[in-house]
């Protein structure tokens, strides 16, 4: 599954010098499952421009990953239309007018090889860089980040020619959160009864926060500022436990298919709730309705009943429902440890689905007797990948000045526009 966002040309008229500014203008793309596209936001920033040797048009120029315990979340940048500029040396290169795409791809780590070859079919290896600092060298060097960046570092030397250049995953995490937050606007939402709304983030106001990153397991980073955070906790009950138990109770393949088959679900058939102790009645003593959740999977234990005996659909909502409470629980505990009043949620595992924010919301909602409110990413999935790529602009990098971007975006004080119609699909991606 592919997504991508990414840039218009550029309206402003175009210098020839090699050091000067350039206007790129950003949007992001909502993919719906209908295959309709709704552009969602606008962003117009500086950059300088850069000189690139003979490359053709439409070049990858750089890509970054997040290998997982479950998923590789991959992120690439492909510019176009450009004309030939001469350095100061009379060599004859390129130079980009400012238009590009990012694009956004995942796939499982256990078929990694799918991931290989996507790269080797698109050429995204033949678009990478080299440290300045660095002796001259036929290796390509791409930014990675996560556990895996370290365990399949020798086969993607084997199979590609590149070398993995490793960030640590919980910087990149905060990075790609950080940029987001402050770049996107209407980024941040809340989700609840099924209703959606955007939050205003005032960038003056923004730290701390709890960042609650949910992939194979969940951690948990308390965040003060740029490149300032502390992992304070987490739960080996997460994605991969969701992903896993699914597995082995419904014989699903995919984690699409897992959560496909949760949203044709009824978590009452196999959670025990609170009326099935009392009679159908509320426990008002203590504060507890009749539908709320006692023990998941407690029906089990009663009925006389084996697992092909429960329908997949059930098994499927009610896990996803316990790890989901589960999860919203620990989280605003943690943020009630350290005084903090906002709770962002990323990571694969809520991947836009109504239903795990939903339960999450209510969650935190319940235990924070109505004081908090958990707030979702629209572009959760990919916060360390992107947290990655932005890496580039670091470490004395010559050939991408992302940090730059970031920088000209935020002093600048560019906005981003809201949709006209100032609604999102309930099924969007990036």
């Amino acid at each position: 599954m592919l997504h991508a966002f990414g840039c218009g040309e550029s309206e402003d008229g175009l210098g020839t010098e090699l050091s000067s500014i350039f206007t790129w203008k950003f949007f992001t793309e909502s993919i719906a499952t209908d295959g309709e596209s709704e552009k969602m936001d606008i962003l117009e920033v500086g950059i300088p421009g850069k000189w690139e040797p003979n490359l053709p048009d439409g070049h990858i120029s750089h890509f970054a990953l997040d290998i997982g315990g479950s998923l590789i979340k991959l992120v690439y940048f492909s510019t176009n239309d450009e004309f030939d500029v001469v350095d100061k040396a009379g060599r004859l290169g390129k130079q980009s007018l400012g238009k590009g795409r990012f694009h956004f791809a995942n796939f499982e780590t256990s078929k990694i090889n799918d991931c290989l070859e996507f790269i080797q079919t698109k050429q995204l290896h033949l678009g990478g860089c080299q440290h300045l600092e660095a002796p001259p060298t036929d290796t390509t060097i791409i930014k990675a980040t996560g556990g895996g960046s370290y365990k399949y570092a020798d086969l993607f030397k084997e199979k590609l020619g590149i070398c993995l250049d490793k960030e640590d995953e919980m910087d990149c995490l905060v990075a790609g959160a950080n940029f987001l937050l402050k770049a996107v606007h209407q980024e941040a939402f809340t989700f609840m009864h099924g209703q959606k709304e955007f939050v205003n983030i005032d960038h003056n106001d923004l730290y701390p926060y709890l960042l609650v990153n949910i992939g194979s397991g969940v951690s948990m980073l308390k965040v003060d500022g740029e490149g300032k955070f502390e992992r304070v906790s987490g739960t080996n009950v997460g994605g991969g436990t969701f992903w896993g138990l699914g597995r082995l109770l419904t014989n699903c393949k995919s984690f699409d298919e897992l959560l496909e088959l949760s949203h044709k679900g009824n978590n009452r058939m196999i959670d025990m709730l609170v009326g099935d102790i009392y009679g159908g009645m509320d426990h008002s003593k203590v504060g507890l309705s009749s539908t709320t959740i006692a023990s998941s999977f407690g029906k089990a234990v009663s009925d006389n009943k084996e697992l092909a005996d429960y329908r997949p659909e059930d098994i499927s909502r009610s896990l996803l429902r316990m790890i989901s409470n589960n999860i919203g629980q620990i989280s605003y505990l943690n943020a009630l440890r350290f005084g903090l009043k906002r709770i962002f949620f990323g990571g694969f595992f809520i991947g836009g689905h109504t239903y795990t924010m939903d339960t999450i919301s209510v969650a935190v909602h319940f235990w924070s007797k109505g004081e908090a409110k958990a707030m979702f990413l629209r572009h959760e999935g990919f916060l360390g990948a992107l947290g990655a790529f932005m890496s580039y602009g670091k470490h004395g990098f010559d050939d991408l000045m992302f940090h730059q971007l970031i920088q000209s975006a935020f002093l600048a004080g560019d906005k981003i526009g809201s949709p006209t119609n100032g609604k999102l699909s309930e099924n969007e991606s990036i």
